[in-house]
This record gives structure tokens, C-alpha cells and sequence, in this order.
């Protein structure tokens, strides 16, 4: 669970996306931004979460929204995954997870009795003074847009 609140100033980040271009949260400033958490590229919640978005890009960005998607992935798999899948948003690699701990979402999970580290899918509305919006922790992967239009 993220310590950031609602409120709060984004946490500014920089890293690369899928083509190797440096993305920062700079880059947004002006726009809202759908910036969102998840485990692993092409895996069944990951890839229904980030087609669901690009199901609905345009209605996001009717409404002002740009959207970037953040796991520890590589540029490499994430160009895999935006081609398999034709997504309409960047990707950032966060290899070493500086922005995901940013972020407060690399946390102690557990699957099948056994701990681990990894990322707690959460998308964080960041507005266009780059301060948090909205925070949703219980991403619904096949319905996310409408939490976060709703």
C-alpha cells in the first residue's frame, strides 16, 4: 500500500519507455495523467487491464487524460507487449524500480503460502498541477476506465 495520499505531489520520475525514449513526469505537465502500476507485461490481469485502456483511449483523452503504464519490465518486453496487443500508450521500463518505490507499490505479496516482493497494481490520477487526483488501489483489470472516469 502506498503512503501517498490524495492530495499529495506526484512523486517526479524519469526513466525510458519501449523505444528507448526518456518519459518524465514533466512531460505531463498541463495534462491529467493516468499513471498505472502493474506486476508484468502479457500476463491475463496485465494484458485485460492495458487493453481495456486502449478499448477506451479515446474517451480518456476526451476527458483530458493522457495514460502511461509502469512495471519492472523491460523496453524490449514492453515493445512485445504494445505490438502483440497494439496498445496506444508508453510503457516505462523501471528495471530497477526507482519510480515504483516512488510510488510506494512494491510491497510483501504472497500467492500460494509463499512471501514475496512485487508490485501492488495501483493507478494514481495525477492532475495537471501534478498533484494526486485520485488513487485506486482495487484496479478492476477488464473495467478499469470506468473507475477512473467515473
Amino acid at each position: 500500500m502506498s503512503t501517498l495520499q490524495i492530495g499529495d505531489k506526484a512523486p517526479a520520475f524519469s526513466g525510458v519507455n519501449q523505444k528507448g525514449k526518456k518519459v518524465s513526469l514533466a512531460d505531463y505537465s498541463g495534462k491529467k495523467l493516468v499513471l498505472y502500476f502493474y506486476p508484468k507485461d502479457d500476463t491475463p490481469g496485465c494484458t485485460a487491464q492495458a487493453c481495456n485502456l486502449t478499448e477506451n483511449h479515446r474517451a480518456l483523452q476526451k476527458q483530458g487524460y493522457a495514460v502511461l503504464g509502469v512495471s519492472p519490465d523491460t523496453e524490449k518486453k514492453h515493445l512485445k507487449f504494445i505490438e502483440k496487443y497494439n496498445l496506444t500508450f508508453d510503457l516505462l521500463a523501471d528495471t530497477e524500480k526507482e519510480t515504483i518505490q516512488a510510488y510506494g507499490v512494491w510491497v510483501e505479496k504472497s500467492m500460494y503460502g509463499k512471501q514475496y516482493m512485487g508490485v501492488a497494481r495501483t493507478t494514481f490520477i495525477i492532475d495537471e498541477e501534478g498533484n494526486i487526483a485520485d488513487i485506486i488501489e482495487k484496479v478492476k483489470t477488464k473495467d478499469h476506465t470506468a473507475q477512473i472516469l467515473k
